[in-house]
């Protein structure tokens, strides 16, 4: 199937744009100081940690079911920039059309995700396979896009926060550049928050557009789309295959076999954890082992840490740059600490008062945004992204959305998306600056 889109957004007023059920937090094996990046909550149990680490660091091959195309063979190929669970340089290929002016994701030539890689030749009870790759470019498509994958730190404390918090973040921000709070379907409970039901609705919080509405879902999403890796799970005590049908390359995604050869080397779906508990019989209320793992581990990542500033510093008059009307830039990079505080959904500790700089919402880039979206959309939504979080900036490379460029100046001054773009604004008030004045902004940057 062709899941959410996956990844995180850049912002109305960007700077930079840059998966288990939760055990019960015990054996505080870390102080809440000197907290490196890609450490733990304090509080985590560490050795529960160690193992989703290792689950999420692991190299996946046909035998596991990798494929039959993908983009890569581990969690960690894509989140390593920094440590583990950061950034990466890899940069997905998205693509479409406009058909009778609304976006086209060509579903049936698999899209709008391009799969860089396949695992080739395989052999199923006497027959010889191939898995084939996408085509580039795909059959129809005008519009092209890349998406890099982007940081995991501190995720769980923004997946901890109930949806109207996300309201008051809208309610808060001028009308020019408000965001628009993007609510979607829950195709995949995480049993560790008892609020989310399959089939309900909760904010996207997580995606370049916002579309993702909490890391387990995350987890599986990216588990098929990005690995190829098919996978059922239970919701109490119901199946859940969501995440259970494979892709095919240049073909409608479908289980059907190809003239006698099945998706892959693992024939169905790979790990199927709903058909292994008698279809969650006796109430089974649980992820899929590895899908729970990617998201104990992206849940207890903690926030990167940010470098001390001190008073009258180019650092701090970059800072109460930042922080101007003027310059917008906080507008949306938001820093409420009455909303960024964490409560318990998910397992993760509450109380946790932390500083993400995003509001998480969707704004309407202009130029700037990828014109990638979901069948039948209009011009204007495809134009929407999701406000990047600049929390661990200074431990990334590539810059943007699709990681055009590797200079901080040059990405805020593409924020200039023309008469549309919501970052417009703050990109002309960038460009106004003295050299100074933008030394000392970059400076504050660099400490994030």
């Amino acid at each position: 199937m062709r899941g959410p889109t996956i990844g995180i957004a850049l912002a109305g007023l960007a700077l930079v744009f840059a998966a288990s059920s939760c055990a019960d937090l015990k054996d505080d094996t870390q102080s809440s100081e000197n907290l490196a990046l890609g450490d733990a909550l304090p509080g985590t149990n560490a050795t529960q940690f160690a193992a989703a680490k290792a689950n999420f660091q692991a190299a996946e091959g046909a035998p596991d079911g990798l494929g039959p195309i993908f983009n890569e063979r581990s969690c960690m190929f894509c989140h390593q920039t920094g440590a583990v669970g950061g950034a990466g340089e890899n940069i997905e290929r998205r693509y479409g059309t406009l058909t009778n002016g609304v976006f086209d994701p060509l579903a049936n030539t698999g899209g709008s995700l391009r799969q860089l890689f396949g695992i080739g030749g395989f052999n199923v009870g006497g027959l010889n396979c191939n898995s084939g790759v996408d085509a580039n470019p795909a059959p129809g498509a005008t519009i092209f896009a890349g998406r890099l994958t982007t940081p995991l730190f501190g995720l769980g404390l923004v997946d901890s926060l109930p949806d109207s918090r996300f309201d008051q973040l809208a309610s808060r921000e001028p009308a020019a550049i408000r965001g628009l709070v993007n609510r979607v379907t829950i195709a995949l409970a995480n049993p560790a928050d008892s609020s989310q039901a399959v089939g309900g609705t909760r904010v996207g919080r997580f995606g370049w557009k916002a579309g993702v509405p909490s890391l387990g879902q995350f987890s599986a999403d990216a588990y098929v789309n990005e690995m190829g890796i098919t996978t059922s799970s239970c919701n109490g005590g119901v199946a859940n295959r969501a995440f259970g049908t494979e892709n095919r390359a240049n073909r409608a995604p479908s289980n059907a076999v190809i003239n006698g050869c099945p998706d892959d080397a693992v024939p169905g779906t790979d790990d199927d954890f709903a058909t292994e508990t008698n279809n969650c019989a006796g109430g089974v209320n649980q992820l899929q082992d590895d899908v729970k793992n990617f998201t104990f581990f992206m849940a207890h990542l903690a926030p990167p840490p940010p470098v001390a500033i001190s008073a009258g510093t180019a650092q701090d008059r970059g800072r109460t740059l930042f922080n101007s009307t003027a310059l917008q830039c906080s507008g949306c990079h938001r820093s409420d600490a009455d909303i960024f505080v964490s409560t318990s959904a998910g397992g993760v500790p509450a109380g946790v008062v932390f500083t993400p700089y995003s509001d998480f919402l969707l704004h309407d880039m202009g130029t700037l945004g990828d014109g990638i979206g979901n069948a039948g959309d209009s011009v204007a939504v495809t134009r929407r992204m999701r406000t990047a979080p600049l929390w661990g900036l200074r431990s990334r490379n590539l810059l943007l959305h699709d990681g055009r460029t590797t200079d901080r100046s040059a990405a805020i001054a593409a924020h200039n998306g023309g008469a549309n773009g919501q970052g417009t604004a703050a990109a002309a008030a960038f460009s106004a600056l003295t050299s100074a004045q933008k030394s000392d902004l970059l400076a504050f940057l660099a400490t994030l």
